[in-house]
């Protein structure tokens, strides 16, 4: 089965180029992860990331055959060959399959993915009615592997700006959570041009999303609760102006 990888090395290329690798899978190649791991071992300067080999720790994540995924529990005999292994989209290149995450994790530490609560702290801990605890269930998977932002054309364009959809649905996470205090300030600190609204529900985020949630589903709920807190308020949430046609 041939493997096409891209290598990049900025000390010596230009631009990324595609190398070659015939391998016969053998039977404890069960993963994509695997088969790189064997790769790497006939060639050592092939450069990746990997740690849990789960699908939990995210680190791993790469384009495969055009689609954003986890090598770690992407089976490898469910690919058609040849099979093109890319870096994520939409990221600088560090070296082949590895990229630069820092404005990726700039914005997720910008929308304060903490709890924030001024209360005194209680003996033990802060109490929730379960149908409040299963407001959560859907966000606080979210493992960080950056699949579904770099998937998102919203932020390849404007990832300065746009908070992209793995940012996005950790603020959810915290705008719905009944412990949290600081609703009124996270939707405040969203009601933006580009920051929430520059979402254009493409949905290429949770199609590629390998813990099957859904960050188009939080981005409208967070968008409905804005509407809401403005149409309360009698002012209007800022939406992204139309283009000039």
């Amino acid at each position: 089965m041939r493997f096409s990888i891209s290598r990049f090395d900025p000390d010596r290329d230009e631009t990324p180029w595609l190398q070659h690798y015939d391998i016969d899978l053998q039977d404890s190649d069960r993963m994509l992860l695997d088969v790189l791991l064997r790769i790497k071992e006939q060639d050592q300067s092939l450069s990746m990331r990997k740690s849990c080999r789960e699908g939990v720790c995210g680190s791993d994540a790469m384009n495969i055959n055009g689609r954003n995924g986890l090598a770690c529990i992407t089976r490898v005999r469910d690919l058609k060959g040849p099979v093109v292994l890319r870096p994520l989209p939409g990221f600088p290149i560090v070296r082949d399959l590895i990229v630069d995450m820092t404005q990726f994790f700039k914005q997720y530490h910008s929308i304060r993915p903490y709890l924030i609560n001024d209360d005194p702290p209680p003996e033990r801990e802060r109490l929730q009615s379960p149908a409040e605890r299963d407001k959560l269930n859907g966000a606080y998977e979210c493992i960080l592997c950056a699949c579904c932002s770099s998937q998102c054309p919203s932020f390849w364009w404007n990832p300065d700006k746009f908070v992209g959809p793995a940012g996005l649905i950790q603020a959810y996470r915290f705008i719905f959570d009944s412990r949290d205090q600081a609703t009124e300030e996270r939707l405040d600190d969203l009601n933006d041009a580009y920051r929430l609204f520059r979402c254009r529900t493409i949905m290429n985020c949770s199609e590629v999303c390998p813990k099957g949630l859904e960050p188009s589903h939080a981005i409208e709920r967070v968008r409905l609760k804005m509407i809401k807190k403005e149409g309360d308020s009698g002012a209007l949430p800022v939406h992204p102006p139309r283009p000039v046609a």
